[in-house]
C-alpha cells in the first residue's frame, strides 16, 4: 500500500487499538508511551503492544508462545535490520478479531516479567 491507502489502513488500526487500550489503561502500572516513534502500551514503563507502520499490531509474548502463534496463525515475527526477533510478534488489520488476545497475552507476560 502507498500513500491513502497505507494512511487508512494506519488510521483503522489504531482506532481498533485505541478501543483495547481502554481497557488497560485502568490497570495498576498501565500507560501509553513511546515505541518507535509512535505510542504503545506499556506496563510499568515496558511496552507490551503498539501499532507500527502499515497498521501492524506488534506485541511483545515469551518466545515459546510466539513460536506458537506463528506455526498456528498469520501472526509473524517481527523483523528488526534483518533479523527476526524471538519475542515479538506482528498482527495485520485482517486478524483484528485476535487483537484482544494478543494483547492480553502480551500484558500478561509483561506483567509477570517486569519489576
Amino acid at each position: 500500500m502507498t500513500g491513502t491507502g497505507a494512511d487508512e489502513a494506519k488510521r483503522r488500526a489504531k482506532a481498533h487499538f485505541a478501543r483495547i487500550v481502554a481497557e488497560y489503561l485502568p490497570h495498576e502500572g498501565v500507560d501509553m508511551g513511546p515505541m518507535f516513534g509512535t505510542q504503545g502500551l506499556r506496563v510499568r514503563g515496558k511496552v507490551f503492544a503498539f501499532v507500527g507502520s502499515g497498521g501492524l499490531l506488534i506485541v511483545k509474548v515469551p518466545a515459546d508462545r510466539a513460536t506458537e502463534w506463528a506455526a498456528s496463525s498469520s501472526a509473524t515475527r517481527m523483523v528488526m535490520n534483518g533479523r527476526e526477533m524471538r519475542e515479538w510478534l506482528t498482527f495485520t488489520l485482517d486478524d483484528a478479531a485476535t487483537w484482544p488476545y494478543a494483547i492480553a497475552e502480551a500484558y500478561a507476560y509483561l506483567d509477570r516479567i517486569t519489576p
